[in-house]
């Protein structure tokens, strides 16, 4: 025992000098960590160099990154200088890679320096309480970007009169707001199209004969206003799969919303239930897989993209040190980052056998590589559709509102050129049929005409 007691004393000592160590470690000039002037003093010298132009303004939690995301590429893109605001710290990590400076300013005191700044405007993807403290600037216009356009509430929130104006994709969505009655101006109301779709690829025609028809089932989340009509996931997901499952010729990619069942548990209950059919589908299924040299493939390229895109920072760095350090990302790792990007796409695929269905959670890959992938979409009425008339594609929105569909067809007009499917699924076999003959595809032309009042001309570009 008094061996025990010898070692157990030894060990806390050894302890506690590891822990002073590593803390005078700490406070040595070249490891202390930034103090809060400090900090300021290179801010303030920060913006009179850089002179930013135009930025990006963000505020959110952890799982609404891809608002800011998917801006990033637009952003960068804009003659000028922009730069990346955002109010949290932990989204400074989130922020996918770019070339754009970012900085953090979570207090409203620091927020205010922007003031006597040379920045002109700001876009804004999303609205969020601390969104009303920027609009304090007077020196900043702001403009309303949203991160999607669809015919829900949140697509003509009466907040959008608090920005000086609204830029939207196309014609619908002014109308939107002029029926909305929320108090935005049609003068305010700026048509930009939607730069992001340029990653969608155009409807290349129907599924090879013998091969697999692929549907992205892409059920948005239940929102925050318990409208059953929100998602599909609680009423109508499951009989969907099973439908599309009892297909032999389809291949399902199920792709639900990352807020899924963070409101309501029912969705997260049918989401796990779905998941399993799926699982099981491709239990009973079964057939030949790739060659593993495509599975090393798709770690070399993934371990290429983590190394592009993993922020450069010593395990100890504060978020002050974050923030020094992330202004000031490599030159051209952005054009680095999509072309890996895109070379991880491909190695992901062909790692994937053709006749397995996929349950994607995951960041990578991302919506508009689905799109790619799919002969047909699935959803809810949201911005998932708006974006995939990009592709000229087929797609379908299943209706759980309680309308009739005459009734869902008028209340919103995204769905004027879908498919519309009850709660029980019953249209699915007819739809198939429609996608994998364009004969009975009689909704081609509509499809063309609402992506022109959805998402604008696409001259001149946006």
């Amino acid at each position: 025992r008094r061996r025990y007691g010898a070692a157990g004393l030894a060990l806390s000592l050894l302890v506690s000098l590891a822990g002073l160590g590593a803390l005078l470690l700490r406070l040595l000039p070249g490891r202390r960590p930034a103090g809060e002037q400090e900090v300021l003093d290179w801010f303030d010298a920060w913006l009179a160099e850089y002179r930013p132009t135009v930025g990006l303004y963000f505020s959110g939690g952890a799982s609404s990154a891809y608002q800011a995301n998917m801006w990033l590429e637009p952003l960068a893109r804009l003659e000028g200088r922009p730069v990346i605001v955002l109010r949290e710290r932990h989204m400074v990590q989130r922020i996918a890679a770019t070339d754009i400076p970012v900085v953090c300013l979570p207090k409203v005191s620091t927020l205010m320096r922007l003031e006597h700044s040379t920045l002109r405007v700001l876009l804004h993807p999303s609205n969020s309480g601390k969104t009303s403290q920027v609009l304090r600037i007077p020196t900043i216009k702001h403009a309303f970007v949203n991160h999607g356009e669809s015919d829900k509430l949140s697509s003509c929130n009466p907040y959008a009169k608090a920005y000086d104006e609204v830029w939207v994709a196309g014609p619908a969505a002014r109308e939107r707001y002029a029926l909305a009655e929320v108090g935005v101006e049609d003068k305010d109301v700026v048509e930009i199209g939607r730069p992001q779709l340029d990653a969608v690829r155009p409807y290349a025609g129907p599924p090879t004969p013998g091969g697999y028809t692929t549907v992205l089932y892409a059920p948005t989340w239940e929102g925050w206003d318990g409208n059953p009509g929100n998602t599909s996931v609680v009423e109508a997901g499951e009989n969907l799969v099973r439908a599309l499952l009892a297909d032999p010729g389809v291949r399902l990619l199920y792709k639900p919303h990352p807020l899924t069942g963070s409101v309501d548990p029912r969705a997260r209950a049918a989401d796990l239930r779905i998941r399993e059919l799926v699982r099981a589908a491709n239990r009973e299924r079964g057939g030949p897989r790739p060659d593993p040299s495509a599975a090393a493939e798709l770690v070399r390229r993934t371990a290429e993209l983590d190394r592009l895109t993993k922020a450069g920072f010593r395990p100890a760095a504060d978020q002050a040190e974050r923030m020094l350090r992330q202004p000031a990302p490599e030159p051209g790792r952005a054009s680095a980052v999509a072309r890996a990007a895109a070379a991880w796409e491909e190695a992901y695929w062909a790692s994937l056998p053709e006749w397995e269905h996929q349950v994607v959670t995951d960041a990578r890959p991302p919506l508009y590589a689905c799109f790619n992938r799919a002969d047909l979409l699935i959803s809810d009425v949201s911005s998932v559709v708006s974006d995939f008339l990009a592709s000229g594609k087929p797609y379908a929105v299943a209706n759980t509102s309680g309308l009739a569909e005459d009734g869902f067809r008028k209340t919103f007009p995204t769905v004027a050129a879908a498919t519309v499917l009850t709660p029980d699924a019953a249209g699915v076999p007819a739809l198939l049929d429609a996608v994998r003959d364009p004969e009975r595809d009689r909704l081609a032309g509509a499809r063309a005409e609402l992506a022109l009042r959805l998402l604008g001309p696409a001259e001149p570009s946006s």
